[in-house]
């Protein structure tokens, strides 16, 4: 049972305020990825200037991962302290200086360069940290007539922006600036930062006057026992296994693509082409989700990626139709999470609740997918035991998208 504290939300933004807030939200939902899908391709750059091992990049490339999952939980108790508003402004600027620490210059031996690499690499995971948590539960209360819509479109620029930055970030690298090419650093520099300061400014303006003031959220009861609720476990459990698909597919597919014999290059497209069929697959979803098939949704999607699987298993030739279907799964299943953590919630704070606790546990799922993925291939010197981890994954993804796809509400007494 709720009580309410002696303030409210604010009601959800009418007339010019839409529009401003809606392009407020597309400008955050381009930034989310960028920072992040631009190092893997530079990873030889990287490693070949700084002297670092590939393990050690490896390791270097999961810590947003595990920020998600270790500052996840800490979005909701933030904006519950200073409002959804400010505190999203704030991981914004934090994910600016992330970006701009990363990409500072090394002094005398390098060892500073590597230092900023790491500490910026962890501060940008802290503010994609907040900020993945924090959508969902806005979407929710600016947005609560088109949930499945708005969350689709975020995810479709989430993916589509992180897609373009992994396809263009080696190019920018090469350009030449006074004779020199002009390296990893700046690349970094250019796709981590792309509109972010527009987000800043157009989320600044959205918020401002005593529409978007400060306000408390209700106080619940038992608010902290999302950690026990059932519900808020199937949400996290189809967060998790979507993410260590998107995550084991996204850092090895490339090397799967040249073990067929394409060159490193087309390998690089198939990734590309695979985070873009992502886009398609969040656009889709509001179109899945209509009638009586809304409850079997979550369970559905993953088909898709399990056909593709047993398809790289068995004619891993035709990995260009492979690559299209599990695009569009794993679009469309992160898309479906997303929408999960607002439709399972009877409000915005619980949505943000939810929130948080599901990506914790989702990103920390993810952040071991690739690593196990890729032990299994060091094991056994192919690619069926790690496409059968992916296989395994698939089925419990859909065996955990019947339960999520009940219409129950975490939090909810009257169960």
């Amino acid at each position: 049972m709720a009580t309410p504290s002696r303030t409210q939300p604010p009601p959800p933004a009418r007339g010019t305020s839409v529009a401003l807030l809606l392009v407020a939200v597309c400008l955050v939902a381009a930034n989310m990825r960028p920072a992040i899908t631009g190092l893997g391709p530079l990873i030889d750059q990287i490693g070949t200037d700084t002297g670092m091992s590939v393990g050690t990049l490896g390791v270097l490339a999961a810590v947003p991962l595990v920020a998600w999952a270790l500052f996840s939980p800490v979005a909701h108790t933030l904006s519950r302290r200073f409002g959804q508003p400010r505190v999203l402004l704030g991981s914004l600027i934090v994910l600016l200086a992330g970006t701009l620490v990363r990409s500072l210059p090394g002094v005398s031996d390098g060892l500073g360069e590597i230092v900023c690499l790491w500490i910026g690499t962890a501060v940008i995971g802290v503010g994609i940290a907040i900020i993945n948590v924090l959508m969902p539960a806005i979407v929710k209360r600016e947005f609560p007539a088109r949930v499945a819509v708005i969350t689709a479109l975020y995810t479709a620029l989430l993916a589509g922006f992180g897609a373009v930055s992994s396809g263009v970030v080696v190019p920018i690298s090469h350009i030449e600036l006074g004779g020199d090419p002009a390296g990893w650093r700046f690349a970094l520099l250019v796709t981590g930062i792309g509109l972010l300061p527009f987000a800043i400014v157009a989320w600044w303006l959205a918020h401002r006057g005593p529409h978007h003031a400060h306000t408390r959220a209700p106080e619940h009861r038992g608010r902290t026992g999302i950690w026990t609720d059932p519900v808020a476990w199937l949400v996290a459990a189809y967060m998790g296994l979507q993410s260590a698909m998107f995550y084991m597919l996204v850092t090895w597919l490339a090397t799967i693509s040249m073990a067929t014999g394409r060159s490193e290059v087309l390998a690089g497209v198939d990734v590309m082409v695979y985070q873009l069929l992502s886009l398609a697959g969040s656009v889709s979803l509001p179109f899945i989700l209509r009638g009586r098939i809304e409850r079997f949704a979550p369970a559905l999607i993953p088909s898709l990626a399990i056909v593709g699987t047993v398809g790289l298993m068995l004619a891993p030739g035709a990995i260009s139709v492979w690559v299209v279907l599990l695009g569009l799964s794993s679009g469309s299943t992160l898309a479906m999470s997303l929408t999960l953590m607002a439709q399972r919630a009877r409000d915005h704070d619980a949505s943000s609740a939810l929130s948080g606790m599901s990506q914790s546990v989702g990103y920390l799922i993810a952040a071991l997918g690739p690593v196990t993925f890729g032990a299994l291939h060091a094991l056994t010197d192919g690619w069926i035991a790690s496409l059968s981890l992916l296989l395994v994954v698939l089925v419990l993804l859909t065996i955990v998208g019947v339960f999520a796809g009940r219409p129950r509400f975490v939090l909810d007494p009257s169960r």
